[in-house]
């Protein structure tokens, strides 16, 4: 198993550090955004460094409704055949434009997973990161 329960409790909040590792470590999640008090959700690759996460992105929705409201939700999850963890992270997001973050961030090696033009780079700079860890286990019967 992934993490340690205590008492046999099937959910476990995970730390910062746990929920830090699992962004790492993973390369896909959901970026959510509102514009207006209408949210949205695009599904993305991903990358972090240092405690930040970094992503690409064209023209278009997602691009203009993050730099129209930069709060955003980013969540990712990974599901194995016993157990499954998901990591929230709430966050500010701003397009970077100075040339000596864009080289930094082309150092991190952010590919596209599909073959489109995609020009813009995006930091999110977390505000609060949260996780939890799940074990699947039967329903257990109602104590009476």
């Amino acid at each position: 198993m992934m993490f340690e329960h205590a008492d046999g409790n099937p959910v476990l909040e995970l730390d910062d550090e746990q929920s830090w590792r699992l962004l790492a470590a993973t390369q896909h999640g959901r970026l959510v955004v509102s514009v207006a008090g209408e949210p949205d959700i695009f599904p993305v690759n991903y990358v972090t460094s240092n405690r930040m996460l970094y992503l690409r992105t064209a023209p278009g929705n997602k691009l203009a409704q993050l730099t129209i409201n930069a709060k955003v939700l980013f969540e990712t999850d990974g599901i194995l055949s016993q157990e499954a963890w998901s990591v929230i992270l709430r966050g500010t997001a701003r397009v970077l434009s100075n040339s000596d973050e864009l080289a930094a961030i082309e150092e991190l090696g952010l590919k596209t997973w599909v073959p489109t033009l995609k020009d813009f780079y995006v930091e999110i700079e977390p505000k609060s990161v949260s996780g939890r860890h799940f074990v699947f286990g039967e329903q257990p019967e109602r104590e009476i």
